[in-house]
């Protein structure tokens, strides 16, 4: 089956008439994301990774990955406003304080620092392989990235075989390696608290969750969730919860933070893998971006993209309210709390039509 009809099939599967952005499955009585606009992402091709924003200067930064790019959007306009060259681009960060922007890339493993007005590159920070997610630690000033280890992908290892150089690396402002944690196998999502002192690390390849003191950087556990293929998680710091989704039986772990125990299980959409999953504190809510796995045997083929909405109803139950088509290949974005805003990048389609960048608006 070519590609193109196994798109079509498993819209058809999934009762989703068409990639029309907004429309909702199940019906149901309001709408709890509502469709704003899109950008269009022009010469942008393949697949997009993780997003970040300035909050004050109103723009957006999507790592296009295959692409080779950096794509810097002004939100007030709309408009893609630079375009900048990387050996596959994964994340960034925006420093507001020192206006520098942190760009980690798989290719060559490095962490470059950018002035964020003109962009010229201020420093290269090298680090063994596969510099992927990053998280910003406001109250240390520092900068956390992934890298190294063993990557685990799709239920099996996809490189770096038996490499256990696995961890985050604690960057100041100025780009100086203050630290490591140790996660052994390739780190994925990390989540912080903000009002305590720990960091969750997923890692996927040892079925754990690793946890660390910001404070000494030292790992104080790690919590075995042996089913679970653990990608993209979410922190509800106020309950204690964390969310893992689980790529392969498409489903959410929710575990207690106290007692590092699973708590409760969340079914998402059949079929579905995610790569960017955000809680969302005042309404007590998970968005998770996924695509659709249109293929059994090769997970990589591109399919229809969704976001699942779920609903903290009281305690430990939680319920999927809704499921929003998104578009092509789309299963990263980002959730900007302040803005109450959802961003989901979708990839340049086979039929030529360009990605995108889809903005929602809770509700």
């Amino acid at each position: 089956m070519s590609t193109r009809l196994a798109f079509a099939a498993a819209l058809q599967l999934l009762a989703f008439s068409a990639l029309a952005v907004g429309q909702t499955t199940p019906p149901q009585k309001a709408p709890v994301l509502t469709f704003v606009s899109s950008i269009p992402l022009a010469n942008v091709d393949g697949r997009m990774d993780h997003m970040s924003v300035d909050l004050k200067g109103q723009r957006l930064f999507a790592a296009a990955f295959d692409n080779h790019t950096l794509e810097v959007i002004d939100l007030k306009t709309g408009k893609q406003v630079k375009s900048l060259p990387f050996d596959n681009p994964q994340n960034s960060y925006y420093v507001n304080s020192v206006n520098r922007l942190f760009v980690s890339s798989e290719g060559d493993g490095t962490v470059k620092i950018f002035d964020g007005t003109s962009f010229a590159l201020q420093r290269t920070v090298k680090l063994t392989e596969d510099a992927d997610n990053m998280r910003y630690d406001a109250r240390r000033q520092h900068v956390l990235v992934d890298y190294g280890g063993e990557k685990f992908l799709y239920g099996k290892v996809q490189g770096r075989e038996g490499e256990k150089d696995g961890a985050v690396a604690v960057l100041g402002l100025d780009g100086n390696k203050l630290a490591q944690i140790p996660t052994s196998g390739h780190p994925e999502a990390l989540q912080l608290e903000e009002k305590g002192n720990r960091i969750f690390i997923n890692s996927p390849d040892n079925h754990y969750v690793v946890v660390a003191d910001l404070d000494t950087n030292k790992v104080l556990a790690h919590w075995s969730n042996p089913q679970c293929e653990n990608y993209p998680m979410a922190l509800d710091e106020a309950r204690h919860r964390i969310f893992v989704f689980c790529r392969g039986a498409s489903y959410v772990s929710v575990i207690d933070t106290e007692s590092g125990k699973q708590v409760a299980t969340i079914q998402a959409t059949p079929l579905s893998t995610s790569d960017d999953m955000f809680y969302d504190p005042a309404k007590s809510r998970l968005y998770i971006v996924s695509r659709i796995l249109i293929e059994k045997d090769n997970p990589r083929a591109e399919g229809p993209g969704v976001v699942d909405v779920i609903q903290q109803q009281n305690g430990d139950h939680y319920e999927k309210v809704a499921t929003y088509t998104t578009g092509y290949g789309a299963q990263t974005g980002l959730f900007v709390p302040e803005w109450g805003k959802l961003f989901v990048a979708t990839r340049h389609q086979p039929t030529g039509q360009n990605g995108e960048i889809l903005i929602y608006q809770t509700k």
